[in-house]
């Protein structure tokens, strides 16, 4: 078990629009851990401390605590779980609804879908930045989310409702527009 330490040691590395380090700001924000936010400028570069944090795969998010970096957005929700048992568990105690709760996370990070009712928790916190992002889905796909998928548009807009997600996640408009940009910088016009 991973020792407690104070979580005035926290930095989170993170691009403003990866819906990967929104979920790390969604479980930060749902275990009321205060962070400093450390922008990186990822269209600019990567910096040399987001480099020596993860040189195995060189993204974010990644979260520093106590000097001690963490990567991987599902691991590092993982992490704080463990790392600030006395916060509300974003994860299930029971081990079997754990299991579950990490396959449906995985699933939703190999970018499928899940349906059903579930309280707020892992799984939430790991598909919920993608919501941002489902209004450019549908303009460049030509579809809308209420159509194709009712049970993933009304958990949204629930999720949406939450305090954690609504202060985390950017709107879908920035969201596009940044879209454009990345379009217009590879010349996908």
């Amino acid at each position: 078990m991973a020792s407690e330490k104070s979580s005035s040691d926290l930095i989170l590395l993170d691009f403003w629009v990866s819906p990967f380090g929104q979920r790390v700001r969604i479980a930060l924000a749902e275990k009321s851990l205060p962070y400093e936010y450390v922008e990186e400028d990822l269209l600019a570069g990567k910096s040399d401390r987001l480099l020596q944090s993860n040189p195995v795969h060189k993204k974010i998010p990644v979260l520093l605590h106590g000097g001690k970096p963490v990567n991987e957005s599902l691991i590092i929700v993982q992490y704080l779980d463990e790392a600030f048992p006395d916060t509300p568990s974003l994860l299930p105690s029971d081990p079997y609804a754990r299991a579950q709760a990490r396959f449906w996370a995985d699933y939703v990070d190999k970018k499928e879908f899940f349906g059903g009712e579930h309280g707020f928790g892992f799984v939430d916190a790991a598909f919920a930045p993608f919501t941002a992002w489902f209004q450019s889905y549908e303009k460049y796909g030509e579809f809308k989310v209420a159509e194709v998928a009712p049970k993933i548009a009304a958990w949204t807009e629930r999720v949406g409702k939450r305090e954690s997600v609504a202060k985390s996640l950017y709107s879908p408009d920035k969201v596009y527009d940044f879209i454009a940009v990345l379009k217009k910088k590879y010349g996908i016009e």
